[in-house]
């Protein structure tokens, strides 16, 4: 009987070992060198301009890193919010992915001094947070709502970054010794814990990659098996007035895996569900992936924006009610954007499904692109689909964690392109770049040319290592796209079909071999779900993954009010070099009135004026 049992626990363990490892896997934004007119300026302009801002706003501004200089003095009050510490290390993130394409030593240094100023405040105990050091640390770890563990979170994030781009492991080392206290104090002792915003669980994930130590990885599943048992302790779960959803605030109020819809803060959602995926990218988790495929569902098909957008209210900052998707009112914080991008492409990894990919282009081109002004220097928090000309973006905000994203967001965009599984390369995103991966026993090099998302069409040079190698090339069909064709070399690929969205070329491949995608782009007319009522009787436009809006900049010779669409309208797309940074304008023409359309991501990039989304349908 010992020998049966013994043997299904070893059937058990290599079951789960199978189901655990990650079919596909994403090629690093650092062995991806982006080089398109689109993406290439805008990573720059992280450089020349959004972390000037943050490093100007974290050091000189605001007193965020006078905060780690009076806890490690053990004198002097914290100054600013509780959970400030995590935009250093976001900027610090920021930074890293910078140095790792762009070398700057000056930049460098400004951030090693930065590191050894975090590291004086850390306590001989491993515990490290500027709020309660200069408060009173009797009361750590006593709110569960008071960010103590999200700024653990992105410490760990930030350290692994400046780790991967310069070897230097100070700020690792820092990292190491508060998750261990972190660890010690709470599942080492079996003392209950709940994150209270989510975020170091997908950290610890990342962590146990570097480390190698699956300590973290017991530490993040750990963490999330916590949630909904009625372990939660602090504001969000006892402050009625400013948190009357109490648990579901922040997705406490079920077992993770019996998750069904969306609720609470979006962006809190977000880093839980990104959690959920690499933990379960590790250890095979079905319950774990069921559930997060539900709230997917969920969340895409009754709670999200056309431009990828999450989290209509501003009193939660997150959900409401299903099809509840106000324009002018929405919320959609940028963050909430970036977070969609995390988790879908987490999704793809395990599943290989290109649906989670169109959201998170959906999310990357619109919602999260929408962000950050042409400029570089400027940020939105909130995104909204319409606006009476008042909403503008900012330098920064008391809770600047918006501007921060976007400093780790843009230069790793090269990340989200290319993936691999044993023997194939899968294009996920259609981004002029270069990259060299290793299928199977080649090692090949890939070379992508596009004018997207201004044009569908594509070309990828491959350059095995060998005169001639076996392996696949997967190319990512769009959702958009209805119409394509294919061809190798000249010569067209017939029998197109596709497999969860991916359409696969299997040959022997030869060096300089050329693959040419053509997608068809014309202007869609979209109408939202009937129940959606903030669009009963309208209707919207997207082109490629870009959605439309008009702005009365480009439109004073009309009324605002009187700009509608119909049946009859007719599209003309032209690029335009000179506007907003070169962009493909949409004229629409109901014949006796014409008006322009510009993607949605450059509005409020000139003089101020009303703009919107959803125009009426007649």
């Amino acid at each position: 009987m010992k020998k049966v049992c013994f043997l299904l626990l070893c059937l058990t363990v290599l079951v789960q070992s199978l189901q655990a490892q990650r079919p596909v896997s994403p090629v690093n934004f650092s062995k991806v060198v982006v080089k398109d007119y689109f993406w290439k300026p805008r990573i720059e302009r992280v450089h020349s301009a959004t972390l000037p801002v943050c490093i100007d706003q974290t050091e000189r501004v605001t007193p965020r890193m006078l905060n780690f200089d009076n806890a490690a003095a053990r004198s002097g009050k914290h100054k600013g919010i509780y959970f400030d510490d995590s935009d250093v290390y976001k900027v610090i993130e920021g930074i890293a992915y910078t140095l790792k394409t762009k070398p700057d030593s000056a930049l460098e240094a400004k951030t090693d001094s930065w590191i050894n100023r975090i590291a004086a405040a850390q306590l001989p105990d491993g515990y490290l947070n500027t709020y309660y050091t200069l408060t009173d640390l009797n009361k750590r770890w006593t709110d569960m709502e008071k960010h103590e563990d999200y700024c653990l979170g992105h410490l760990i994030e930030g350290a692994i970054a400046y780790f991967d781009a310069t070897s230097k492991r100070k700020l690792l080392d820092v990292s190491i010794r508060f998750a261990n206290h972190f660890d010690s104090t709470f599942r080492m002792q079996n003392r209950p814990w709940v994150t209270g915003h989510q975020e170091l669980e997908l950290a610890l994930v990342k962590l146990y990659h570097t480390t190698q130590n699956d300590r973290y990885l017991k530490l993040a599943e750990w963490l999330l098996d916590q949630r909904g048992r009625g372990f939660g302790k602090g504001r969000i779960w006892e402050d009625k007035k400013d948190f009357p959803e109490g648990a579901a605030y922040c997705q406490d109020d079920a077992p993770v895996r019996q998750i069904t819809d969306i609720k609470g803060h979006a962006v809190r959602a977000m880093y839980l569900y990104t959690g959920m995926a690499d933990v379960a990218a590790e250890t095979g988790d079905r319950g774990y992936t069921q559930a997060l495929e539900r709230v997917w569902e969920d969340v895409v098909g009754r709670n999200m924006y056309i431009t990828g957008g999450i989290g209509s209210s501003t009193k939660n900052e997150g959900f409401t009610q299903d099809y509840d998707l106000p324009n002018e009112s929405a919320y959609c914080e940028t963050c909430a954007s970036v977070g969609m991008v995390f988790w879908n492409q987490r999704m793809n990894l395990y599943s290989g499904d290109a649906k989670y990919i169109d959201v998170l282009e959906r999310s990357l081109y619109n919602g999260a692109l929408a962000g950050v002004q042409l400029t570089g220097n400027l940020f939105f928090y909130v995104n909204p689909l319409a606006s009476m000309g008042m909403h503008h973006r900012r330098p920064w905000y008391g809770t600047a964690c918006c501007p921060s994203n976007v400093s780790r967001l843009m230069p790793s965009v090269g990340g989200y392109v290319y993936s691999t599984s044993a023997n194939a390369l899968w294009v996920n995103l259609y981004v002029g770049s270069e990259t060299e991966v290793q299928l199977g026993p080649h090692k090949v090099k890939f070379a992508q040319q596009t004018n997207y998302p201004w044009s569908g069409e594509v070309q990828l040079k491959v350059t095995p290592d060998s005169t001639k190698a076996d392996f696949e090339v997967k190319l990512r069909i769009p959702a958009w796209c209805d119409k394509y064709t294919v061809e190798v070399n000249g010569k067209p690929v017939e029998n197109l079909k596709t497999d969860k969205g991916y359409l696969t070329l299997a040959r022997t491949w030869m060096r300089n071999d050329v693959v040419k995608l053509r997608m068809l782009m014309p202007v869609k007319v979209i109408a939202a779900d009937p129940r959606v009522k903030a669009n009963a009787g309208k209707r919207a436009i997207q082109r490629g993954p870009l959605v439309y809006c008009v702005e009365e900049q480009d439109n004073r010779h009309l009324d605002f009010n009187e700009m509608v669409l119909s049946p009859k309208t007719q599209f003309n797309v032209a690029f335009d070099p000179n506007t907003l940074g070169g962009v493909a304008t949409i004229k629409a023409d109901n014949g006796a009135e014409t008006f322009t359309l510009i993607p949605y991501y450059a509005w409020d990039n000139r003089q101020a004026g009303r703009m919107k989304v959803w125009l009426d349908w007649k």
